[in-house]
């Protein structure tokens, strides 16, 4: 990851602030326009009855709250890479060229934004905004960005690990598939989270298999390392290119019969055994505060990143029976829901 508080000094600061003064003042009097960007699912779906839509009509419904109508008193640009993560970019030019006033983002797409901008406002729904160079720090942001952390942080992905041991006590090599910890913009977050897994694992005698994805096309060659190591389980972390390819990796841990959990509720959803993480719609919600604020006049760099604030337990019973796995009624009475 390349570390931007480097490549922006104090005389960049001034010329971002005298940019901003000078797009608010042309925008002074029209409709607030907000552009909402995702990385997965198109632009049909977002409207849609689906996880994509659900995500992005709370958000909706948390400025309808605050007072925006939308078509009237907000305008919303929507827009999807589709899972295909070089699309960003030209989607980010198009609503910057509008102009937008904010503009939403997730994941690898905030840090996409982050790099076509330092004018326009981002709020952001992202995991280690800090490790990943985004903000100075979550208090003080400090730039152009702002918004929700989209987990408590990446021991989280240590509770999921436990979370697989008390499911099923007999297990003892768990696979992780992430993004490749390289020398690239995901790096910091991966190491931070395969530590965190590792670490757990280790006092519950369990072993973790590493296994990296960036490109749709490395799927077959990371199914065939979770195959030959004996994977007993899998932890789906729920970066873009696994979103883009639950199908895919659903269909697999079916054919291989694998217990698998991810910090994603599509997951258990979509058929996957279960889920553990922020509850995406209270995510949204709190986003929608952001933007409001933004709107309002509060800069990105004075807000404080958030932190979720409710998480959830997803347990899919169908798929415990298609697996022959009986759920500890200790594990059942904690779940938010069963899905059965």
């Amino acid at each position: 990851m390349i570390n931007r508080r480097a490549l922006i000094g104090s005389a960049a600061l001034i010329g971002t602030s005298a940019t901003a003064l000078r797009v608010a003042a042309q925008r002074k009097g029209a409709v607030p326009r907000v552009g909402l960007v995702y990385n997965n699912g198109s632009v049909a779906e977002m409207a849609g009855p689906g996880p994509v839509g659900t995500s992005a009509q709370a958000f909706i419904d948390g400025l309808r709250e605050l007072g925006y109508i939308e078509g009237r008193t907000v305008i919303i640009e929507r827009r999807s890479a589709e899972g295909h993560q070089e699309r960003m970019a030209p989607l980010l030019q198009e609503l910057i060229r509008f102009p937008v006033d904010v503009i939403v983002a997730f994941g690898l797409g905030a840090w996409d934004a982050q790099r076509a901008t330092d004018t326009v406002p981002i709020v952001a729904v992202v995991d280690t905004p800090r490790e990943l160079g985004l903000v100075d720090s979550l208090a003080r942001p400090g730039r152009n960005m702002t918004g929700q952390a989209g987990s408590a942080g990446p021991e989280m992905n240590g509770k999921r690990v436990e979370l697989l041991k008390e499911a099923i006590p007999d297990i003892a090599r768990i696979a992780v598939i992430d993004r490749k910890s390289v020398d690239g913009i995901a790096s910091p977050g991966v190491k931070l989270r395969l530590g965190a897994a590792e670490d757990a694992a280790r006092g519950l005698g369990v072993a973790i298999i590493p296994v990296g994805v960036d490109k749709d096309e490395q799927f077959e060659q990371a199914f065939t390392a979770i195959t030959r190591a004996r994977a007993q389980a899998l932890i789906v972390v729920g970066t873009t290119v696994n979103g883009a390819n639950y199908r895919r990796i659903i269909d697999f841990v079916a054919r291989q019969r694998l217990p698998s959990i991810s910090d994603d509720r599509d997951w258990a959803e979509m058929g996957g055994l279960m889920s553990y993480g922020s509850n995406s719609i209270d995510l949204m919600r709190r986003t929608a505060l952001y933007v409001d604020k933004i709107l309002k006049g509060t800069k990105p760099a004075d807000l404080p990143f958030g932190q979720p604030t409710k998480f959830e337990l997803i347990i899919n019973l169908k798929t415990a029976g298609a697996l022959g796995v009986t759920i500890p009624q200790s594990l059942l009475l904690r779940a938010d829901e069963l899905i059965r």
